[in-house]
């Protein structure tokens, strides 16, 4: 099986391997603003070359899976300008 999956709000959903990487490293360390650049080093496992809209298109694909409202992010959130982040306010999901 090539799924990853997570639990958002007691409902079982499947993600990508780096869909799920991302995903988990954001809620290891909620609260936490990490760069495309740093997010790329730490989940893709290599150094910027200079397209990070590979990070763009995988949160923009794991949001879509695992945010219940798409107007009003509660999980993956954007801090404008710098990068992304798990909110703090909530368990990371599949994490029990």
């Amino acid at each position: 099986q090539n799924a990853y999956e997570v639990t958002v709000d007691g409902e079982p959903v499947e993600l990508t391997l780096r869909e799920y990487e991302l995903v988990r490293f954001l809620a290891s360390h909620a609260g936490q603003v990490f760069t495309r650049e740093e997010l790329l080093e730490n989940v893709w496992d290599y150094e910027y070359y200079g397209d990070v809209r590979t990070v763009d298109v995988t949160v923009r694909r794991a949001r879509e899976k695992i945010e219940p409202d798409p107007e009003k992010f509660r999980y993956l959130l954007t801090k404008r300008g710098v990068g992304y982040y798990f909110s703090r306010d909530l368990e990371g999901p599949g994490t029990e």
